[in-house]
């Protein structure tokens, strides 16, 4: 098991951990602050940092799968290609640094809050949707047409609301009596611990709120300029609507 740090802070940039495993899969700590691939939202990347000051690069982060392709509680850092020598020193129990690419986390996290916002302008099933540090979208399970001005002006307005971004929970059970708060058709919330971790955007006003266990932004002020690039028909029941940063 991996302790997931950035499910209570996503602003952790590092956090000292223990090596558990080397698998063929990734390396396995005991705790991490590297967010994995999952729920549309791209795997961190970042460096763990040796006693001597030796960086390891890591070019992704997956969840950990068994030997039947079950998911696990184990969360894999990815070395990046041609660091045979410095895997050859790791061993189980040896302490280092776990520290992510911050910059890229935080494009990460400013269009993940993004697409929580546009749930909001789109009031729609989401059937698809994909979180990159370059762009976001969000395939709506829809067939009405869509402005892309109209919705840009929508994402700036509540960009400057500066409205917070809060982690909470619910229980399973309060989900199973409220169904609609699941926005997602493809993504189902991780169930099993008997609480499910949700994202609250709103004050007084509760603009979104859903299952989600990505990482966020603390406030929508700190999203920035970010539009409508495209919109897409992907078929005759989905609507696509890609994010970009404005230029």
């Amino acid at each position: 098991m991996t302790q997931d740090l950035f499910r209570q802070d996503a602003y952790l940039r590092q956090t000292s951990a223990h090596l558990d495993a080397l698998t063929p899969q990734g390396i396995v700590l005991d705790r991490t602050v590297f967010y994995p691939l999952g729920g549309g939202q791209a795997g961190d990347t970042g460096w763990l940092v040796l006693a001597d000051g030796t960086r390891l690069a890591i070019a992704d982060t997956r969840k950990l799968k068994d030997d039947e392709g079950r998911v696990t509680a184990g969360i894999c850092h990815v070395p990046a290609p041609d660091q045979d020598a410095l895997l050859a020193r790791l061993a189980p129990g040896m302490p280092l640094t776990a520290e992510v690419d911050w910059e890229r986390r935080h494009r990460l996290m400013r269009f993940h809050t993004t697409t929580h916002l546009l749930c909001h302008l789109v009031p729609q099933l989401v059937n698809g949707c994909s979180i990159t540090p370059d762009y976001a979208r969000l395939d709506f399970n829809m067939t009405d047409a869509l402005d892309k001005e109209q919705l840009s002006a929508g994402i700036a307005r509540l960009v400057a609301a500066a409205l917070p971004v809060v982690v909470g929970e619910i229980s399973d059970a309060e989900l199973d009596a409220n169904p609609a708060l699941v926005k997602s058709m493809s993504v189902s919330p991780p169930r099993g611990s008997g609480v499910v971790r949700t994202i609250r955007i709103g004050d007084a006003t509760l603009v979104d709120l859903q299952p989600c266990g990505g990482t966020h932004v603390a406030n929508t002020a700190e999203i920035g300029a970010i539009v409508v690039t495209k919109l897409e028909k992907k078929s005759a029941t989905t609507r696509r609507v890609v994010l970009g940063f404005a230029a």
